[in-house]
């Protein structure tokens, strides 16, 4: 079954809608949401990503759930049966709704493990790095995420779902995550007990101590509530975007490659090889003496001085 990728008809709308948001942000006189230099940077980051995604696709993609599914469902008596015993999923609504649902739990676990292993990070980092939060920031897209994201994804051909049926709803979940970087839709209502929505992903955005590593959905929250990630937007609290340690730095290859010359300036000073494999495949922030906190180190600690303020509150507070 022939099928053709979202994305085919979503980069021009990615553009166009970029547009129009530009050009009310100024309108309204929100100057604040758009940043030129910023926008230029993530511009042309994006457009590195559209050139590469095809080829590597090709490479990576296609010839990887290609030869997974072929492994795992070999040809018997001319249909395909998986290695378990059943055979062709096919292409039933249902089978699409399935595949979307093992999409989306991918997803998850890709985009988390982006946040938790420093490798990943360090490529992931770019569509963090900007401290604006607008659908320009939405095509700001490290390029070498390219290289090992079909890894996450190749199980799915593996249990039977069609090579092309994976790479369809991989293009309808980047669909879905590009409509989210906007400040201008705000809470959904009931929609928001389901669906990763506009303010939870400005939460995902944010470097506010509370707020990191939160909210790491595609289409839906589910997946962030059953594992512990989930947090919403709190109204009262001033967010700010973007990451602590940013490249400080409008130059695309400095953005692409600054959190690699990190891990290797710390890999350098390592005294130990097991500090050598943390500082490559542990948390970003781990060190061995504490002068560098992870995300949940930091946490912990903003909890505790938190709990501490708010107990000397209590303790300063006059008698009535």
């Amino acid at each position: 079954m022939e099928l053709t990728s979202p994305l085919v008809y979503g980069v021009p709308c990615f553009i166009a809608l970029i547009l129009l948001e530009l050009a009310y942000s100024k309108a309204h006189g929100d100057d604040h949401i758009y940043k030129w230099k910023d926008l230029l940077a993530s511009g042309t980051m994006g457009v590195g990503s559209a050139i590469l995604s095809p080829l590597l696709k090709v490479i990576f993609a296609i010839v990887l759930f290609e030869g997974v599914y072929n492994l795992f469902n070999p040809l018997v008596d001319g249909e395909h049966v998986n290695i378990l015993g059943y055979g062709p999923l096919g292409y039933a609504w249902y089978v699409w709704l399935l595949c979307m649902l093992a999409d989306d739990f991918t997803y998850y676990w890709f985009h988390r493990a982006n946040h938790e292993i420093r490798l990943f990070w360090a490529a992931h980092i770019v569509h963090h790095s900007s401290d604006n939060f607008n659908l320009g920031t939405a095509v700001r897209n490290g390029w070498f995420t390219l290289l090992y994201k079909p890894l996450f994804y190749a199980w799915m051909p593996a249990v039977g779902f069609p090579p092309e049926m994976v790479l369809v709803c991989l293009g309808i979940e980047a669909l879905w995550q590009f409509q989210l970087h906007s400040q201008y839709i705000p809470k959904l209502g009931p929609l928001e007990a389901i669906i990763n929505s506009h303010t939870m992903h400005q939460v995902h955005h944010a470097q506010n101590i509370e707020y990191l590593d939160k909210n790491h959905g595609g289409i839906l929250n589910i997946f962030d509530r059953m594992f512990g990630t989930w947090k919403p937007l709190d109204e009262s609290v001033d967010i700010r975007y973007g990451v602590i340690h940013a490249p400080n730095s409008y130059n695309p290859i400095v953005i692409l490659t600054h959190e690699y010359k990190d891990i290797w300036n710390d890999v350098k000073k390592a005294k130990k090889f097991s500090h050598a494999l943390m500082y490559i495949f542990g948390p970003p922030g781990w060190s061995p003496d504490g002068s560098t906190l992870t995300v949940k180190q930091q946490q912990r600690e903003f909890r505790k001085q938190r709990k501490q303020k708010m107990q000397e509150k209590l303790i300063t507070k006059p008698a009535t």
